[in-house]
């Protein structure tokens, strides 16, 4: 008899042993007093985390709710914090004789936090992908224990140990070219066994990859822009994840996925978000269908997913200092929830901006997505910035077509008279290219075209919107996506210990790459603080002989383009033009001359002239 109660008791502390309690994750680590929502998710995972009773210390700590879910692994509590101050508090979990204080703390925000000053049509913004920028510290190349444990800067396709030092470390060379704004694509955990050196496969939405550094790296990163007069943009992905994120690998519920019994692919196609005639079947696999096999999509109808989304977004906002986010795949995702982020968002930041990527190869689709749109009436997306892919389209054509009916600067033309779909054509991101398409040049016959590369900068960089930059274009790097994403995103030459070529520097660039980077830095130059680009009215004017002109002004102040998209030279009469045009002299802003108005200007092929009055 003594020997069966040894084995029960033997069972019994074994039992106790297995399940101890052990918290494995609670997101978020921490959070704030006085945020403008109230109200804070915490999710708590760890073996059978469900079967612990639960309290927290805090008097001024109000426990709203706790949701056990179908995974017992999983503890979810929802706090009202109105009345809370900044502090640390216990969470307390007890099961049975066993009892696990975990200190949780509620930081003070920083003050006017909620009044930091978004992006807008007065900046320049400059994508990076960290990876593929520069290498500041190699020691962080290969974290033992990763999934992809290697650098192979000869794969395309592979990690090539750019970081977050090495992007600090030449913000100096971002500050001088003249943009003012830095976009990254995604820095958070990526820890899949290959090929997500881009970023948008997370496994952690609360970690920066420790191949690209720590969170206090990118924290030092943002202070260091800030104090360079660069604002931060962080690219953010709410409709899936990495597969190799523990929400999928062990599901909180059965509801946390779309398709959550296996891989269904998206078709892709969101025209079903706003097709009026749309078939139900349509709508949910493009909605519900999974990007890629390796990032399964989230369900956000589920409350739990988009409290959870939601509050990794403003964690970030207030830990890093950002002053915007550029969400992924934007019409992927369920409306409601999206329109309900940015409306929150904007709540609690009123200047802040979102940029949502809105692929689609119609302005009508674009302008859906745009806050106040009244496409989408009674609906509304809250969304204020949307991507113009639509011009990015007609831009690489327009510039090296021969101006006729509806090609070459045509196609501009008759594009920006639509622009009475758009409820803020000031607020679009406007783009020769990114890290998804092919880069402007797209090939070495490309980059020797200077014409064409000069037209289309002063166009980007003088039009209604908000433009962007995309690394290396500076110095007219090229690629075609026929030949693969991997050769879109190439090393910035210079940023790797040992690179041949520094073409951060002017003696590590060749004679072409520095006349693309003195042009393209003359231009934003000009164009900083400039309120007439910034804010000021657009005129234009139809082809004439394939001449194309137009006007933007603001308070007495005008900037005339005149860009000739033909061949040949040509004189234009400028009297048809005279409702822009004001008496006196002109300032050319590409040459840095004076002169008097003239009556007809002589055109070389392709030429391009920017006034300023």
């Amino acid at each position: 008899m003594k020997k069966y109660i040894l084995l029960f008791f033997l069972f019994v502390c074994f039992q106790d042993s297995l399940f101890s309690i052990d918290v494995k994750k609670i997101e978020p680590a921490f959070w704030w007093a006085e945020m403008n929502n109230t109200e804070l998710q915490i999710l708590l995972y760890g073996d059978r985390i469900a079967d612990c009773m639960l309290d927290i210390s805090a008097t001024d700590v109000r426990l709203k709710e706790t949701v056990r879910l179908h995974n017992p692994n999983y503890l979810l509590l929802y706090l009202d914090l109105t009345e809370a101050k900044a502090q640390t508090f216990d969470i307390i979990l007890q099961r049975g004789k066993e009892r696990k204080t975990i200190a949780y703390e509620l930081k003070q925000r920083e003050a006017r936090s909620s009044l930091r000053e978004g992006f807008n049509a007065s900046d320049v913004l400059y994508l990076i992908m960290p990876d593929r920028f520069a290498n500041g510290d190699v020691s962080n190349d290969v974290i033992a224990g990763m999934k992809e444990n290697q650098v192979n800067r000869a794969d395309p396709f592979a990690r090539h140990g750019g970081d977050l030092k090495g992007i600090q470390e030449y913000l100096h060379y971002i500050k001088d070219l003249g943009v003012t704004a830095i976009w990254l694509n995604p820095i958070q955990e990526n820890d899949m066994p290959a090929g997500s050196y881009h970023g948008y496969a997370i496994t952690d939405y609360y970690k920066v990859d420790r191949r690209l550094g720590t969170n206090e790296d990118f924290r030092e990163l943002t202070t260091h822009a800030h104090k360079n007069g660069l604002k931060v943009v962080m690219d953010m992905i709410f409709n899936h994840c990495g597969s190799e994120h523990f929400l999928f690998r062990d599901k909180p519920s059965s509801d946390w996925f779309n398709f959550p019994q296996g891989y269904v692919q998206t078709s892709y196609n969101t025209t079903t978000q706003y097709d009026p005639y749309a078939s139900d079947s349509d709508k949910k696999k493009a909605l519900d269908g999974w990007f890629v096999e390796p990032m399964p999509d989230l369900n956000q109808r589920n409350r739990h997913v988009a409290r959870y989304l939601v509050q990794t977004s403003l964690w970030w906002i207030e830990y890093a200092g950002l002053q915007g986010i550029r969400q992924d795949t934007h019409p992927y995702a369920d409306f409601d929830f999206m329109s309900a982020w940015c409306k929150e968002i904007n709540e609690a930041y009123p200047d802040f901006t979102i940029v949502g990527e809105t692929w689609y190869t119609n302005n009508v689709g674009v302008s859906y997505w745009q806050k106040d749109s009244k496409l989408a009436a009674p609906r509304n997306s809250n969304l204020r910035c949307v991507m113009d892919f639509p011009l990015m389209d007609l831009m690489t054509k327009a510039f090296e077509e021969e101006a006729d009916y509806g090609k070459g600067v045509n196609r501009l033309y008759e594009y920006l008279g639509q622009d009475v779909v758009y409820a803020n054509p000031l607020e679009l991101l406007i783009f020769l290219g990114n890290h998804d398409t092919s880069r402007f040049l797209k090939n070495e016959k490309d980059a020797a075209n200077m014409d064409r590369l000069r037209q289309a900068y002063v166009f980007l960089l003088t039009m209604r919107g908000i433009p962007q930059i995309y690394y290396g274009d500076e110095i007219g790097m090229y690629a075609d996506k026929k030949d693969g994403d991997g050769l879109l995103r190439a090393d910035f030459p210079g940023g790797w210990p040992g690179d041949a070529f520094n073409a951060f520097l002017p003696s590590g660039r060749t004679d072409r790459q520095n006349e693309i980077h003195s042009f393209l830095k003359k231009l934003l130059s000009w164009r900083k603080n400039n309120d007439v680009i910034a804010e000021g009215g657009l005129t234009h004017f139809a082809s004439n002989n394939g001449v194309y002109v137009y006007e933007r002004t603001y308070n007495n102040k005008s900037v005339v383009v005149i860009l000739n998209g033909t061949d040949k030279g040509q004189t234009l009469d400028l009297m048809p033009y005279q409702e822009i045009l004001r008496q006196g002299t002109v300032k050319d802003i590409l040459s840095d001359e004076i002169y008097p108005l003239p009556e007809k200007l002589i055109l070389n092929p392709r030429h391009v002239l920017l006034w300023e009055f």
